[in-house]
């Protein structure tokens, strides 16, 4: 059977630090085994062909409605997470598998316009909102008939790849949450300087000088330390020097992109959209689409409506919102 000689394999080449997709911890429900695809191929998979998967490319990464091609997307974010994920995994001989199931799952449950719209429904929902929290409900609950059914490391690896969760318990999960920081601060800054938000004489020197000055070489220079860091280690991690420079470049993207005036600029009227979608079905649930209503019973009608906002595009969020609010012609 294939898929036997893949787990075959994979003990024979894989780090003694790599996650085995014969010994997974297994799924929430019985499943039957998949004659050519381990179990984690199988969840990259399962992930990969979701509907919250497709909708990730119309979802807001840093910049709303942007006017341009080339701005990325939560989609081509999580496309650069795990093709950043993927090298570092290789390299370490990790299970590149289980590390490309977290690294394409790990945004699913992110709102539309982006940290805007998280920030929002944890305002206004009883038990707050955290885009990781609702990834892992988008794959146990809201995908399918008894969600996607992954196994217990993808799952693991999604809920705990931010920096404030508890660390992941794969490497291929740590692997992934340093590849999430790499990927945005390097992307955001390309996005920023593409839309005249920054320049390069803006950018602290000393990080420059230590990362690099270019969008290939600073995520080089930190892959390549990430890998010289954990080879033939328990941990993920990397060099003193390395951490300080990327965190100070993180912080300073926080400060004039993501905090400043001009990415700011559009929050006001996407929260106002957000609250009067919010509202609305609050007050009108019988409003809200079959598959959705059908969760009230279990869950309530505040998380129901939290499900449904957090799980719209940007634009579908948008045409919502003139349907409902903007008188139409006869």
């Amino acid at each position: 059977m294939i898929r036997q000689r893949i787990e075959e394999l994979e003990e024979k080449i894989l780090s003694p630090y790599a996650c085995l997709s014969s010994r997974t911890r297994g799924r929430r429900y019985p499943l039957e085994k998949c004659q050519i695809r381990t179990e984690f191929q199988r969840d990259r998979d399962r992930i990969l062909h979701c509907k919250s998967f497709r909708r990730l490319k119309h979802k807001t990464q840093v910049f709303i409605a942007p006017e341009g091609d080339h701005y990325r997307t939560r989609l081509t974010h999580t496309l650069e997470v795990a093709q950043i994920a993927r090298t570092i995994s290789r390299a370490l001989r990790l299970n590149e598998d289980l590390t490309e199931a977290i690294a394409l799952g790990h945004d699913l449950g992110h709102t539309p316009f982006g940290h805007i719209g998280e920030r929002f429904l944890d305002s206004v929902t009883s038990n707050g909102f955290k885009h990781n929290l609702h990834s892992l409900r988008v794959v146990d609950v809201l995908e399918g008939e008894k969600g996607l059914n992954l196994t217990w490391e993808v799952r693991d690896g999604i809920v705990n790849h931010t920096m404030s969760s508890k660390p992941p318990a794969t490497l291929e999960g740590q692997v992934v949450r340093i590849s999430d920081r790499i990927a945005y601060i390097n992307h955001d800054i390309d996005d920023a300087l593409r839309a005249g938000i920054i320049t390069m004489d803006d950018l602290p020197k000393d990080c420059i000088e230590v990362l690099g000055r270019t969008h290939g070489e600073r995520i080089n220079t930190m892959i390549l330390d990430v890998i010289e860091n954990s080879m033939d280690r328990p941990s993920i991690s990397m060099s003193e020097e390395i951490s300080q420079a990327t965190e100070k470049l993180r912080s300073f993207m926080f400060e004039k992109v993501y905090m400043g005036f001009v990415a700011k600029k559009q929050e006001e009227k996407a929260r106002y959209v957000l609250e009067n979608l919010y509202d609305y079905f609050m007050k009108h649930p019988d409003a809200l689409p079959p598959e959705y209503r059908s969760h009230i019973e279990a869950y309530g009608v505040e998380q129901v409506v939290c499900d449904y906002i957090a799980g719209m595009t940007d634009r579908y969020a948008l045409k919502m919102f003139y349907n409902l609010f903007i008188p139409s012609g006869c």
